[in-house]
């Protein structure tokens, strides 16, 4: 076996995008280095140079990763749920608390982190999942109100409120579990407010 299938076979692109991750969440992304994460991982920055060109690229795989992980997860959401109205909508808002609280260091990487230049890495992933979003919201409130579907603001403003729930709550010791009661009782209020 050649050292460069021999470095693939060992070092995979999911560990250094884990490692990565861990790295950008509690230093920043200006202070995170590919000789940093490789010598977390006990490798020399060459074997990761094999699977991203630069730490941007690392940085975008690893957000395009996290934001198909929820794009996936809504989808999912959409198909189990009968019918879309009001138990789709909390459906669709517990899950993306749950999501943000269970993946932390993915939640931030995707909408918190603030680094110069950082955003054209993001953007992209964001807006495809945004419209995602919006499409699951504005289909199931056509089911309650034909002229709040219509209204982009509300649906922004829905996307804020649970955006800055989790934010609240991301750099808590808590889970989900921990405070599924007071993430439900947002979800209703939010959905009281549609009414």
């Amino acid at each position: 076996m050649s050292p460069r299938k021999a470095v693939e076979h060992e070092l995979s692109r999911q560990r250094i995008l884990d490692a990565a991750r861990e790295q950008f969440v509690e230093q920043g992304y200006r202070d995170v280095s590919m000789r940093g994460i490789a010598k977390q991982l006990g490798y020399s920055p060459g074997s990761l140079y094999y699977h991203f060109r630069e730490k941007a690229d690392l940085f975008s795989a690893l957000t395009a990763a996290d934001f198909l992980r929820l794009d996936r997860l809504l989808e999912e959401v959409v198909s189990a749920s009968p019918s879309p109205g009001r138990e789709r909508l909390a459906l669709i808002f517990l899950s993306f608390i749950r999501f943000g609280l269970e993946n932390k260091k993915s939640f931030e990487l995707m909408f918190l982190i603030q680094e110069p230049g950082l955003e054209s890495y993001t953007s992209q992933g964001k807006m495809a999942s945004y419209e995602k979003f919006y499409g699951a919201v504005k289909e199931s409130l056509q089911a309650i109100s034909a002229d709040r579907s219509e209204d982009v603001q509300l649906i922004w403003v829905l996307f804020l409120s649970l955006h800055g729930f989790v934010s609240f709550y991301i750099h808590s010791p808590q889970t989900y579990e921990d405070i599924a009661a007071l993430a439900d009782l947002h979800v209703q209020l939010l959905l009281r407010g549609l009414s």
